[in-house]
This record gives C-alpha cells, structure tokens and sequence, in this order.
C-alpha cells in the first residue's frame, strides 16, 4: 500500500489510503502555536531581563569597587597616598638618612601575629577643613635603628588637595631625639 502525502496550507501531513482521516482546522492549529510561542516568548524576555538585571547588579558592584580603589590608591586624599609621599620625604632628608642609613622601609602597627599592617591614621574637621594625622614606623639599614613618624596634613580649599602640615620623626633608640622634615604650620 502507497502512502498519500497531502499539503494543507504548507503543513505536511501523512494519510494513509481509504482511513477516514481527522482534519483539524487550520485556524485551531495557528492559535495553539500562537499561544505556545506567546508563552515561550513571555519566559524568555523574563529569563532576558533576569539576566539584564543580574549583569546591571554586578557591573555596579565592579564600578564601585574600581572607584574605591583608584580613590584608595591614586587620590591625594587617602592615608596610603599620604604616607607613601611622607615615605619619601623621609628617605629623601639627608639627616634621616645619616640616622637610620641608606635602605629606609616604614610599616603600619604591628599586630598579635606580627603582620604589619597599613598606618594608623585620623580624620577631624577644625574650622571647615579636613585634617589628617598619620603615625607608621620607619627602620634603616643601621642596626637597630627605629623610628615613629608622625604626618599632618590640612585640606586646602582652593586646590582641593591636602597640604604637609608637619613631618617629623622621633628617633626610637639611643640616643633618643626627634628631627623635623616639614614644619609648615
């Protein structure tokens, strides 16, 4: 027996000789596949949106974490700016360098298991404008020579950047004193 193919409005369909076959209408069979892809359509442009959003939330996250980085590491107004200019103020003075030798490092506070963390650091206002004092260590290539270095810097209105106040150091071991960088007070 030889299979009948019929074409109905583009849609194939198979039929096989002398079976009474159903046909179903065309127009059923159209809102159904309307409905289907409605529906599919629906899931996917919520599944999109979803995906949208999610991508949204996290370059925010990565903005955010970008910009308090470059503010941390690049701004003339954070702590790590401030030390690592007053770093090289210290290595820099000759009278420093004659004290504690040539190889000058500083570090932050020591904590209980010995990691040396970043330097301490405080921010206050007095009359309108930020200040920032700053105390970290410096050791040389002397042995045995330490000392704590103590930074104030005073926000400048005009130029919107902080401005050295002071730097001096105090010379930890013996014989005991302290000498000033920077005394712009």
């Amino acid at each position: 027996p030889r299979q009948r193919i019929a074409t109905q409005a583009g849609g194939l369909r198979a039929e096989k000789p002398g079976e009474d076959s159903k046909h179903l209408s065309l127009q059923r069979d159209r809102k159904e596949e309307t409905l289907l892809s409605a529906a599919q359509k629906v899931k996917e442009a919520g599944r999109d949106f979803t995906y949208f959003i999610v991508v949204l939330v996290g370059i925010g996250v990565t903005g955010g974490l970008f910009y308090v980085i470059f503010k941390e590491l690049f701004s003339s107004s954070s702590p790590s700016k401030i030390y690592g200019d007053a770093l090289e103020k210290c290595r820099s003075h000759p009278e420093i360098i004659g004290v504690f030798g040539e190889s000058i490092k500083g570090y932050g506070e020591t904590t209980r298991r010995g990691r040396r963390q970043l330097v301490s650091h405080i921010e206050y206002v007095k009359d309108g404008l930020k200040h920032m004092r700053l105390k970290f260590y410096i050791e040389g290539s002397e042995p045995g020579k330490r000392g704590t270095v103590h930074v104030e810097v005073k926000e400048n209105p005009e130029r919107g950047r902080f401005e050295v106040r002071y730097i001096f150091v105090d010379v930890d071991t013996y014989p005991r004193r302290t000498i000033v960088i920077e005394d712009n007070r």
